[in-house]
């Protein structure tokens, strides 16, 4: 049974950091009274962090991964390979590939996958702004580095129906490593190889 805390200011503090994934009450907590050790110049700047990055950060209007500026740095650097566009979930999946540094092309986030239990369609994602950008000729190859959970094949699978309009090879990375919520687990060796040995993409349903 929970406790109550002797503070209303306390019990607000630790509600709000509960609601953080992955935080229960007991770490809220901790992570609560340790603030409070802080001096109050650390503990304003830590707020002014988040509120700063809730309130400025954009989304790049290019790839749709967060950005301070308009473009992204990637989508702005000229080594690139412009050729090749990655397609992933979220900017998590960026920051895993990005870390494997096997990786030179470009990215597109979809924010989120097909889910119609979560009332998740094609229009909900950034799927017409992928196909906008296929337009100019410029893009060869689209990687799908999604899930491999059903919601991500069916995502894969609507992807590819749309793609094979354009002049664009479809591939995905290599099956040996998981991917979504546990693609930034996986060890910067295996997922190196794993895009470094990316193959067609063969569709399971159809």
């Amino acid at each position: 049974m929970e406790h109550a805390l002797p503070s209303k200011l306390l019990h607000a503090a630790v509600d709000e950091l509960s609601r953080l994934p992955g935080v229960g009450r007991k770490t809220a907590l901790r992570l609560a009274l340790h603030l409070m050790k802080q001096p109050a110049a650390d503990v304003e700047r830590f707020g002014r962090a988040f509120i700063t990055m809730r309130n400025e950060i954009k989304h790049c209007l290019v790839c749709n991964v967060l950005s301070d500026e308009e473009r992204c740095e990637i989508c702005s650097n000229p080594r690139r390979d412009r050729t090749v566009v990655c397609v992933v979930e979220s900017i998590r999946e960026v920051l895993s590939i990005e870390n494997t540094q096997q990786y030179n092309g470009l990215y597109h986030v979809l924010d989120g996958i097909i889910s119609p239990m979560d009332g998740i369609g094609p229009n909900d994602l950034k799927i017409e702004e992928l196909l906008e950008r296929l337009k100019d000729g410029e893009i060869k190859e689209v990687v799908l580095a999604l899930s491999t959970t059903m919601e991500g094949e069916t995502t894969c699978y609507y992807l590819y129906k749309k793609l094979c309009a354009y002049d664009v090879r479809i591939t995905t990375i290599a099956r040996g490593v998981g991917f979504g919520d546990e693609l930034e687990y996986t060890d910067e060796l295996t997922l190196g190889r794993s895009i470094k040995n990316r193959q067609p993409f063969v569709p399971a349903v159809g």
